[in-house]
């Protein structure tokens, strides 16, 4: 017998600060630790909800081995005093990985086979590096020169951003001076407190020795804002930095995404579970959408996703009032722009990856708890999540504000 579908809708949405890698404040900080955090506050947000209601927690995971293997999100669930009831399911589309589990958490929501489910993202890149720790590519696919440079992965994302930017035409000043826009965003949207309600402060003890005399002391402090975002960045700074994937090229790392740690996390449920519990959704999930690219191009992906996810919601793209749009590269982020036409005014208003980082895995998550506080904030009714995904794909989400 089929069901009907029904809707699902975002009751909370919570995130970390979003921690430099390496330098950072989570550097030591586990990735089932802080995705622990997140799942703690976004229950802490819905008072009312019976926690043995939850179905299931989805976690969007880039690179799932080492601290952040061995089924994180079952790991996190447990950590975070969740009954033992509530299962947990790891799942990996790169850079879509959290965006992903959103999705997915919505869907069996919305074909009636759960009320209440969790969807988060966590990411450690200072724990777990960029292809892991001992990555071992195909041989089927990476047997040759030819196959090595079409999938681009083996040299790195940045050969495919430059590739973009050389097919799309996107100059290193329109790259540096976009790369400046999102520093610039970022700095004004902290300033203005409008990262509060969407982030969970997180609490850091850090150890000192003393080397003369072997004592050990401890402070603890809070973070409670990205690290990244840097107040002094200026065009003339960003055009001293050396290319970093082509000689010839234009991609810098001050005009690319941040490598990141950090977590996400949103709980969704169905009308009825909204009116059992007496919750207050803040956004329904409208649609969503993955397609595939030339993975050489992986950039681009968007292009392809973006039109797809607005078809099944049945909207255009005038309607979205707020899009994240993440920034992987500027290069990219810039080829979709304008590719599509989007509103640049709309796209990323507080800053995005280049100035607030990109725990990968996690960035879905994290950047649909932006959107969802952003629409409810300024009154806008709808928002879109978006990204490039490595090996060329894309994936987008629309969310309405309630």
């Amino acid at each position: 017998m089929s069901k009907q579908i029904q809707d699902a809708y975002i009751v909370a949405a919570t995130r970390t600060p979003i921690g430099r890698s390496h330098k950072g404040s989570f550097r030591h900080l586990r990735p089932d630790d802080l995705l622990a955090i997140a799942l703690r506050s976004a229950l802490a947000q819905v008072p009312g909800l019976d926690p043995k209601a939850i179905e299931d927690v989805i976690c969007g995971c880039a690179i799932p081995e080492a601290q952040q293997g061995l089924n994180v999100a079952r790991i996190g669930a447990i950590l975070a005093g969740l009954p033992n009831s509530v299962g947990g399911i790891t799942v990996n589309r790169f850079c879509a990985s959290g965006l992903s589990a959103v999705a997915m958490a919505a869907d069996r929501i919305r074909v009636g086979e759960a009320d209440v489910m969790i969807a988060a993202g966590t990411e450690s890149m200072s724990m777990v590096p960029m292809m892991g720790n001992s990555p071992s590519l195909s041989p089927a696919i990476f047997a040759n020169t030819q196959d090595v440079e079409q999938y681009g992965i083996a040299y790195g994302m940045g050969l495919t951003a430059e590739k973009v930017a050389q097919q799309w035409k996107v100059s290193r000043d329109a790259q540096d001076a976009f790369a400046l826009q999102s520093h610039q965003r970022a700095v004004i949207a902290m300033k203005n407190g409008e990262f509060t309600n969407e982030i969970t402060p997180v609490e850091v003890t850090e150890r000192d020795v003393n080397l003369e005399t072997a004592e050990v002391s401890t402070r603890t402090r809070t973070v409670n804002l990205d690290e990244g975002a840097r107040p002094d960045t200026s065009l003339e700074g960003l055009a001293k930095l050396r290319t970093v994937f082509a000689a010839r090229g234009s991609v810098t790392a001050g005009n690319s995404s941040q490598t990141s740690d950090g977590a996400g996390a949103l709980i969704l449920a169905s009308e009825a579970a909204v009116k059992r519990f007496g919750l207050k959704p803040l956004a329904r999930f409208v649609s969503y959408a993955s397609r595939g690219v030339p993975p050489h191009i992986m950039g681009i992906g968007p292009v392809e996703a973006i039109p797809a996810a607005l078809r099944y919601a049945g909207l255009k793209q005038d309607d979205m009032d707020w899009i994240e749009l993440n920034e992987a590269f500027a290069a990219q982020s810039l080829a979709v722009i304008n590719t599509l036409g989007l509103d640049p005014a709309r796209v990323n208003p507080m800053g995005g990856a280049i100035a607030l980082g990109h725990p990968l895995g996690a960035t879905g998550a994290i950047r649909s708890a932006t959107v969802v506080h952003a629409l409810q904030r300024h009154q806008k009714k709808y928002g879109m999540v978006t990204m490039c995904v490595g090996m060329g794909q894309g994936a987008a989400g629309i969310f309405e504000r309630v």
